[in-house]
Order: structure tokens, then C-alpha cells, then sequence
């Protein structure tokens, strides 16, 4: 069987969901390190070039990491971040919550003229002008994601001279009494541009979540406009829904931090 065959095998596939299911369970922790491969490939009864297919798979998606040297190996990649798209919140609360340090770095802040998306994603008047700011997400001190949010003149008058290095959603109910009550998000993968790739720390090219949000407050007031970047390898994202009398939870098992509003 050749590399290539290998490589979309449904057994190869079947050790990849294995691996998977056992680091979804707990069974393999974060930081774990994994067996050796012929121990592997005797327990899971595969032969070695299609465990290390499955395997090789897992590290380019980057659910395993490989460590060169007398003590590397293959291991469980750190962590996902949970985000729930069932609740609006920031990402610093979500962060907290599951134990990561929350961090941000302001790359740049503007004032300027709303162009033709962000006039209807806000429903402002050709004149507007919106603050126009550019931040990467940290996680443990890790960047996690690259967020760019507009945010109407006219409702935060002075945004840019307040401390943008924390939760805007927390400052906006503070400072301007606004808080996010419904958030519309539109989620699709992209491949990472260079500038993108330098500054979430990735491979050019490498799988991100892109999420295009509306935030609106309890008077359905549109007061956000954001455009996130977050990196697929450490983001998991996570939907309840409502069924007939019954809830169910779904959640994607790719690469995975669990995304909703993020201020």
C-alpha cells in the first residue's frame, strides 16, 4: 500500500478516531506522553506505517506534538480553551474559568469612516464613524487569537482613551452601561495569511476560525462589529440546542478555544 493510500485509509482513519476518542475522554491527558509506536501499533493491531499515517494526521491537525531527542516522543497537545456558543460572554471569562491566563496585546486602534460592512452590519448612516480596534488573544501567554472589533463613535464617544487591554465587554458595561444581550456570528475556516500566521504564531497556510460577529444589547441596539481569527489547533466550539422538551449538547471534535462573543 502506498503513502498516499495509507494515508485515507478507513483503518488509519479508525486508529486517528481512536486516538481521538481516548484524548476526548481523558484517557490521554494534556502533556501526555504517548506509548511507543510499536507498543501502539501491537495494542491497537495495525502495523506501524498506518499508526504513524493516523498519527501524523493528529500532529498536522495539532492535536499531538512531536519532540525530537532521548526524552521526545509523541504527545497530547496543551489543552483546548472551551468557548459555548450558547452564551454571550468574553473570552478573558472563559479563560478564567477553565484555569488559563488571559491576556491581550493592542496592535493598533483608529478612528475612522465605517466602510459599506460595517454601515450594515450596525445600520449606521454613510458619515459614521466607528473606533477601530486591532487586538491579539492570549492564553497562558500563547497568542489564541487575532480579534479586529468596530465600535460605534456616536455610543462610546471616548473608547479609545479608556485601558483596552481587558475585556471590552466589561469596560462597555462599566464606562457606557452596555451589555451584550444577543450576538449573531457567522464561523468559517480559513488558511492563515503570513502577516496572520507571524502574529498567532502558526504555520502560513494553517486552518483558522474565522468568526464575523453583530453583538447587540437588550434594546436591540447594534453596538459591535468583529472580525476574530482564532487558531484551529486550540479552539473547540460548543452549541446547546433546544429540542422537542429535550436539550442537547453538540460539539465539534476538530482542532480546538470554544468561541462566542468575545469582548
Amino acid at each position: 500500500m502506498t503513502e498516499s493510500s495509507l494515508a485515507g485509509s478507513p483503518v488509519a482513519e479508525e486508529v486517528r478516531r481512536k486516538i481521538l476518542a481516548e484524548i476526548s475522554s481523558g484517557a490521554l491527558a494534556p502533556g501526555q506522553r504517548l506509548t511507543s509506536e510499536r507498543e501502539l501499533a501491537r495494542q491497537l493491531g495495525v502495523s506501524r506505517a498506518t499508526l504513524r499515517h493516523a498519527l501524523g494526521s493528529l500532529v498536522q491537525a495539532g492535536i499531538l506534538r512531536r519532540v525530537a531527542g532521548r526524552s521526545g516522543g509523541t504527545f497530547v497537545a496543551h489543552a483546548k480553551v472551551e468557548r459555548d456558543l450558547t452564551h454571550v460572554d468574553g473570552l478573558p471569562a472563559y479563560l478564567q474559568r477553565q484555569g488559563f491566563s488571559a491576556g491581550s496585546r493592542v496592535l493598533a486602534t483608529a478612528l475612522v469612516q465605517a466602510d459599506d460592512a460595517t454601515r450594515t452590519a450596525l445600520a449606521l448612516p454613510e458619515d459614521a464613524l466607528v473606533h477601530d480596534i486591532v487586538r491579539v488573544r492570549l492564553a497562558d501567554g500563547s497568542p489564541i487569537s487575532l480579534d479586529h472589533a468596530r465600535f460605534p463613535v456616536d455610543l462610546f464617544p471616548d473608547l479609545l482613551e479608556q485601558p483596552l487591554g481587558g475585556s471590552l465587554y466589561e469596560l462597555l458595561d462599566q464606562v457606557y452601561d452596555v451589555r451584550p444581550a444577543v450576538s449573531d456570528e457567522l464561523i468559517e475556516v480559513v488558511a492563515a495569511t503570513p502577516r496572520e500566521a507571524q502574529v498567532l504564531d502558526v504555520a502560513r497556510d494553517a486552518p483558522l476560525l474565522s468568526v464575523t460577529r453583530v453583538t447587540r444589547d437588550s434594546n436591540g441596539r447594534r453596538f459591535e462589529f468583529s472580525h476574530d481569527l482564532f487558531r484551529a489547533d486550540r479552539t473547540r466550539i460548543s452549541v446547546s440546542s433546544a429540542g422537542r422538551g429535550l436539550r442537547a449538547n453538540a460539539s465539534t471534535d476538530g482542532n480546538v478555544v470554544e468561541l462566542r462573543a468575545c469582548g
